[in-house]
């Protein structure tokens, strides 16, 4: 017989945590009115309630019991199934089940308590009597199986008993039986051999992305598939062990929070063992873990994805929609990040278009996109500043436009201030106000987790337009085996006290880029808002009392930046085309013994820069030299992000401060940096390897221990010094969960 068990699990994960007593690696109890006579052969298929199958084979059923209302306890009516045949995918999860199981001390067929689902009427559910459901066979210790009804002779388990093997060899050996993750993206870039005839510009953003095109001299935001003018820059595994992007993705970040990868764009290119990505592990949900090259990757299932390749899957995802909508093959793009990143994120997001299959024709600040939207085609000449507050990050930056001349005079920027910060405060309030309710600290899964960060988010969005926002979850989780529901009123006054520090930290970043430059906010002619978070209210009544003037509502927060891509990926080899001037927005330094920088490159210097120092052997007989490139405004170099370590070789040996080298810097238009050396003595080249592998730690140590009077002989200039940003707190994923170990 066919046996179709459609259960009220939302995700894999829940699954695993609330079907574990009804499952053990020989069979399965399935809950059912009418269950059939032992011998019945079943041809059975597990499926979740979005419709995904995770369990499916073949089985016998060996023992069936009716209901008994009137048994103290209730006994549940089912039967017990032994495997007879089951695929891979199935045995891998039922692995996992058993090992999580184990994990807790949780014996094979004794019900335990679990937060309660509501499952719809007549729909099989597990047990939960606390009566055995499964009797482990006294013969196999530690593997439990169905024990044979007397007179039957049962098939052998499919599973074999892993129960003499070592906790880490059962992972390897689980590991080894799933699938490998197939992300469709090569190895490594492989160059694009012929050209599209297209370019499309593409706002890679934190919470959402998207790709416009100009046509008939007309720019537009390409429609997603589903017909959305953006696309959510979420990749998720689902039940299936297949990588889903965009609205699928995000169709399952509620239930299966662990393995959907949100927010990456703060992660991309920052080593893993810095403190910020260190801070940000205890704020997702998903697993942080380092990758091959020391910087940060994520964990889904078993195997690692790189931040790369996470962003190239939204870019592919992207790409697949432009060509479908032109109808033919695209290629080239000009994309978009944040004005604060740092030279080694905007080359990781270089990577993760070559990765996508895209030539990408120019890494564009997001501001200067936004000010191209808001200017071409109108012949302005006046002064603007760009407040660009996004999901994930802030960039504030000051624009001389004249006519077709696009010059950035200044910038700054955060990093970690956007749209997921105002949130989390939100999500802090409905905590407290869990407690409050319910007199215990939320203790819920992951899964609850996640339906609060959606309800803080659609209150945030709600509260932008009316007062009140009644917010009611039911069945968040459990105190005392009941379930416990949330039921609060949210109120803008509420809201604003909770983000109005938010808010001040982008005006004093804005106050920050005008006094770079000696400016005050009546020097500034036009506003533009741009990004998600700055439709609120409150953004725009403290811009306006800041600057002295209502910001312009000239461009779209959410199509801007794509716009000024498109429109400078469509002026591309037009020889009346755009002029942009922009800025490095942080300083480029050298680490010197002691733990200190010297400045090399000066924030807001334009861009393209070169510049050139000369340096000098410390001792007798130094072959080589090594420099420490680090990028930020503090004086430590243990404040500022590592680009990597240059290592200049092949020196010939001579007497102290005889041999000398000549090292350039240079920036291109993108803010990529590019370090050579020469011997002055010969004039030859001298071989440079710039390594990005090694731990920022371990550099910032071998600094601090290297005596002031050891280093190379450096001649620097002037800098300017900003302060740096304030210690965070730790993340209210990180206060439910604890922080992950690398």
């Amino acid at each position: 017989m066919g046996l179709l068990v459609r259960l009220s699990y939302g995700s894999v994960d829940e699954f695993v945590d609330r079907f574990a007593t009804n499952l053990s690696r020989g069979g399965v109890f399935i809950r059912t009115r009418t269950p059939k006579p032992p011998g019945t052969s079943v041809a059975f298929e597990l499926k979740l309630a979005t419709g995904e199958t995770v369990v499916k084979g073949l089985g016998t059923v060996l023992w069936s019991r009716q209901e008994d209302p009137h048994s103290n306890p209730p006994v549940a009516p089912g039967m017990g199934v032994q495997f007879t045949e089951l695929d891979d995918a199935s045995r891998a999860l039922i692995e996992r089940v058993v090992e999580r199981r184990e994990q807790r001390g949780v014996a094979p067929g004794v019900a335990q308590p679990a937060p309660f689902a509501p499952r719809p009427e007549g729909t099989p559910t597990p047990t939960r009597a606390p009566t055995p459901v499964i009797p482990a066979a006294a013969s196999a210790p530690g593997s439990p199986t169905f024990t044979p009804i007397a007179g039957h002779r049962s098939p052998p388990p499919a599973v074999p008993t892993l129960a003499d093997l070592s906790a880490a060899h059962r992972i390897e050996q689980l590991q080894a039986t799933l699938p490998r993750l197939d992300t469709g993206l090569p190895p490594e870039p492989v160059p694009v051999t012929r050209p599209s005839r297209h370019v499309i510009g593409i706002d890679l953003g934190t919470t959402n992305s998207c790709a416009a095109i100009v046509k008939d001299g007309k720019p537009y935001v390409i429609p997603s598939r589903e017909g959305h003018a953006t696309v959510p820059s979420i990749v998720a595994l689902n039940a299936r062990h297949k990588l889903v992007v965009g609205h699928n993705a995000k169709g399952q970040a509620l239930t299966n929070p662990r393995q959907t990868v949100f927010g990456a764009k703060r992660l991309v290119g920052r080593p893993f063992d810095s403190d910020v990505v260190q801070d940000l592990a205890t704020r997702f949900p998903y697993e942080i873990v380092a990758g091959d090259d020391g910087l940060a990757a994520v964990r889904l299932a078993h195997e690692r994805l790189s931040l790369e390749q996470v962003s190239a899957l939204i870019l592919r995802e992207v790409k697949e929609v432009a060509q479908n909508h032109v109808g033919e093959e695209v290629n080239r793009a000009v994309i978009t990040v944040p004005a604060y990143y740092n030279e080694r994120q905007r080359a990781a997001v270089r990577k993760a278009g070559a990765l996508a299959g895209l030539q990408v024709e120019r890494i564009l600040n997001e501001p200067t996109a936004a000010a191209l939207a808001f200017a071409y085609g109108r012949h302005v000449n006046q002064r603007v500043l760009v407040y660009d507050l996004g999901g994930g990050t802030f960039d504030a930056s000051i624009l001389e436009l004249n006519d077709n001349v696009y010059e950035v005079v200044s910038t700054g920027g955060d990093t970690f201030l956007g749209g997921v910060d105002f949130d989390n405060r939100i999500v802090e309030r409905l905590l407290q106000a869990y407690q409050e309710q319910v007199g215990v600290p939320f203790h819920g899964d992951r899964v609850a987790l996640s339906r609060l960060v959606d309800a803080a988010e659609r209150a945030k969005c709600a509260l932008s337009e009316r007062h009140e926002f009644p917010i009611q979850l039911p069945f968040l989780a459990m105190k005392d085996g009941t379930p416990v529901t949330l039921d609060v009123t949210l109120t803008r006054p509420q809201i604003v006290s909770l983000v109005e520090p938010l808010v001040d930290r982008t005006l004093e970043v804005c106050r920050e880029v005008l006094a770079a430059k000696g400016l005050e906010p009546k020097d500034i002619a036009e506003v533009l808002l741009v990004g998600g978070q700055s439709r609120m209210p409150l953004v725009r009544q403290k811009v306006e009392a800041f600057f002295g003037r209502s910001p312009s509502r000239a461009v779209h927060p959410d199509e801007a930046v794509a716009i000024g891509a498109a429109l400078l990926a469509h002026s591309l080899g037009n020889a009346e085309g755009l002029v942009l001037i922009d800025v490095l927005p942080m300083s480029i330094a050298i680490g010197l013994p002691g733990g200190h920088v010297k400045k090399i490159i000066e924030r807001n210097t334009p861009l393209p820069a070169r510049k050139q120092y000369g340096l000098a052997t410390t001792r007798d007989g130094q072959t080589e030299f090594e420099l420490v490139i680090v990028q930020g405004e503090s004086a430590k170099a243990s404040e500022c992000d590592l680009l990597g370590t240059v290592k200049l070789a092949g020196l010939p040996a001579g007497p102290r401060g005889m041999v000398k080298i000549a090292v350039t810097f240079e920036l291109g238009a993108e803010c990529l940096l590019t370090v050579t050396a020469r011997e002055l003595n010969t004039g030859r080249q001298v071989r440079t390897v710039l390594d990005t592998r090694e731990k920022a730690s371990d550099v910032q140590r071998r600094l601090a221990e290297t005596a002031p009077d050891a280093g190379p002989n450096l001649k620097t200039g002037s800098h300017a010094v900003m302060a740096p940003p304030a210690a965070r707190r730790p993340g209210f994923w990180g206060r439910m969960f604890g922080r992950r170990e690398g």
